[in-house]
């Protein structure tokens, strides 16, 4: 075991290991391109499944199959506006992961 000296750094502090834990199932949760696409457009407001299958081509099963996993990682939130759902995105940190990650991403290729 090496220890610190005066000119070493000390390693930084982890965060608890509960907060490690759900920072990676929210990565997870992140991980799909459609639900990448899903955050996009919820960045730019609130949008409802039919609203976000237009824009994204695909189907209305698959946009609310995406939306249960994201809802279930606390990363959007519904509310009933009539007969829809509207959703929106639980904070804007979640749309910096996903913008950044896009800009490192071009950035990597």
């Amino acid at each position: 075991m090496t220890r610190s000296t005066p000119n070493q750094p000390h390693p930084p502090l982890l965060p608890p290991q509960k907060t490690l834990i759900a920072a990676g199932e929210l990565l997870r949760a992140l991980a799909a391109p459609v639900r990448i696409a899903i955050v996009l457009q919820l960045r730019e407001s609130e949008r409802c499944v039919h609203e976000l299958k237009d824009a994204l081509g695909v189907t209305q099963p698959l946009i609310s199959q995406h939306l249960r996993v994201l809802k279930a990682a606390g990363v959007v939130h519904g509310e009933r506006s009539g007969r829809e759902v509207l959703y929106r995105l639980v904070d804007d940190h979640l749309a910096h992961i996903i913008t950044d990650a896009i800009a490192h991403a071009e950035e990597s290729s």
